[in-house]
């Protein structure tokens, strides 16, 4: 099997401790098992840049940044992402499976953090020109196991990037919240993926969805 002239672009969002990162790199290796070539990437982050600006959103205390401060934080990371990693890729025709993308933006400085949503439309528009996912996977789960299982993360870099995992439970149902609006305002390209079940129930969800909508 092969990819089409030009790529496909899938996003996995959701709270805290969903299993995103893990269900990026499975989307990524059976696509590619496929025959297509395949970006795994990441929010905020996916390119040199982007990278850096992460390390001042992800890391500190909740208060360290106003939220508009944050949001154009999210968005320059954004612009560098897509200019350097995401955009490039799509052109040569390969498929990026991204671990968050603008729909977070909305989440968590929006519903969460309090920005109206015309201001972050606003953003969005003027840095991504209403560029869009072909295909948005919201993986859904009770927020006191996410966060618990985002709390056992391994190694040093849970530890350390945990500035979201400090905000208030409220901010996290929230969040849940948010993610299940937008799938419901945006049916075309969203789909709902039950993250309660195992590792490979999750996978199987999503590569069913995956093959739905692109006839794989």
């Amino acid at each position: 099997m092969t990819s089409s002239r030009r790529g496909r672009f899938i996003t996995l969002e959701g709270g805290e401790g969903t299993g995103k990162s893990t269900q990026v790199r499975r989307l990524a290796a059976a696509l590619e098992a496929r025959g297509i070539a395949t970006v795994a990437t990441r929010e905020p982050g996916g390119s040199p840049g982007a990278e850096e600006i992460r390390r001042l959103l992800v890391e500190g205390e909740p208060a360290r940044w106003e939220v508009m401060t944050e949001t154009l934080l999210a968005y320059a990371a954004r612009a560098d992402h897509v200019a350097r990693t995401i955009g490039p890729a799509l052109v040569e025709g390969k498929w990026v499976v991204s671990d968050r993308f603008s729909d977070s933006t909305f989440a968590y400085q929006g519903a969460g953090r309090g920005m109206a949503r015309e201001t972050i439309r606003r953003i969005d528009s003027a840095v991504l020109d209403d560029f869009k996912p072909d295909l948005t996977l919201v993986l859904d789960l009770d927020v006191a196991v996410g966060l618990e299982r985002a709390m056992r993360r391994p190694g040093a870099q849970s530890a350390k990037e945990s500035r979201f995992e400090q905000f208030g439970i409220d901010f996290h149902e929230r969040l849940r919240k948010a993610f299940l609006d937008i799938a419901k305002r945006h049916p075309d390209r969203c789909r709902v993926i039950d993250a309660a079940g195992t590792e490979d129930d999750i996978h199987a969800a999503i590569l069913a969805a995956v093959a739905e909508r692109f006839g794989l």
